[in-house]
């Protein structure tokens, strides 16, 4: 590791800690170099890597968290939902991603994952999702989409 103060090479470990529930680990550092001797900290996380999106023109493009997620605030928009309970969803639907084990998924399969935490979350933002998503071209459409999620109890 490089210290920040004078750009040497040579550092030391001096304490580690597990932090963020376990999920990072802090490590204070000091500089080796004579006259420097600063200390500093880092953190350190895996580095999971979420697979490439097959777009439905097939032109692959790699994973966007923030258009995922501004895609679900848009459909959530003015609806009782905290944003810990949207973040846990996103995390969900990363989870499903990385658990495929797949370098690339249809982004077919992110539409569908999305639609069934938004589904869990808030129907009316599930039909928001579902009208766009599923390009739906009159008020049928939407009725029997109700109609489906009136017959069916929600997974949790």
């Amino acid at each position: 590791m490089h210290c920040p103060f004078c750009g040497a090479n040579d550092t030391k470990v001096i304490d580690s800690r597990l932090v963020a529930e376990g999920d990072q680990v802090r490590r204070r550092r000091e500089c080796l170099a004579s006259g420097c001797g600063e200390r500093f900290t880092t953190f350190e996380t895996a580095e999971l890597v979420l697979p490439r999106l097959i777009k439905s023109d097939g032109s692959r493009q790699p994973f966007d968290e923030e258009k995922l997620r501004a895609g679900m605030q848009r459909a959530l928009e003015k609806r009782p939902v905290s944003v810990e309970r949207l973040e846990a969803a996103l995390v969900h639907i990363k989870h499903k991603l990385r658990a495929t084990g797949e370098r690339e998924v249809k982004s077919l399969v992110v539409g569908e994952l999305v639609m069934g935490e938004l589904q869990k979350l808030d129907e009316v933002a599930y039909i928001r999702f579902a009208s766009v998503y599923r390009r739906f071209q009159d008020l049928n459409e939407f009725r029997e989409e109700i109609d489906r999620l009136a017959r069916e109890p929600v997974k949790p």
